[in-house]
């Protein structure tokens, strides 16, 4: 029981790390001036990579305690949630807001979602098998 939490917190911490260092340079990228081949909305493309730096510390809050690392994937989920509505808003009301953005942000929240559940899940048993 031991082995397999401390590979699923090593694998989460693992996937955590590297979105977190994806995002960094993808925006790094186009910060730097690289095409990426669709409108940018600036304000966005600087939140995420922001965002970047966030997850990448946020890997290593998991890495050592599950339960914090629980409560900062809940708030980033929740921060990645308001920002997809409001893009999603302003995509709605004529902005120029791609597609690929949409996505992008879509995806980033499905993946914090899901890194919360499991932690939650997690923190869960850990309690369990303190009892």
């Amino acid at each position: 029981m031991l082995r397999s939490k401390k590979f699923f917190q090593i694998l989460l911490v693992f996937v955590a790390a590297s979105f977190g260092l994806v995002t960094i340079f993808a925006g790094g990228r186009v910060l730097a001036g690289a095409d990426p081949g669709y409108i940018v909305f600036l304000p966005l493309l600087i939140f995420n990579t922001v965002m970047g730096v966030i997850y990448v510390v946020a890997a290593l809050v998991i890495w050592r305690s599950i339960d914090h690392g629980k409560q900062v994937a809940a708030i980033i989920f929740g921060i990645n949630l308001l920002v997809l509505g409001g893009i999603a808003y302003l995509a709605a009301t004529g902005s120029a807001i791609a597609v690929d953005s949409l996505r992008a942000m879509l995806l980033r929240t499905f993946v914090w979602c899901m890194l919360f559940l499991v932690l939650v899940r997690m923190s869960r048993q850990h309690r369990k098998a303190r009892l």
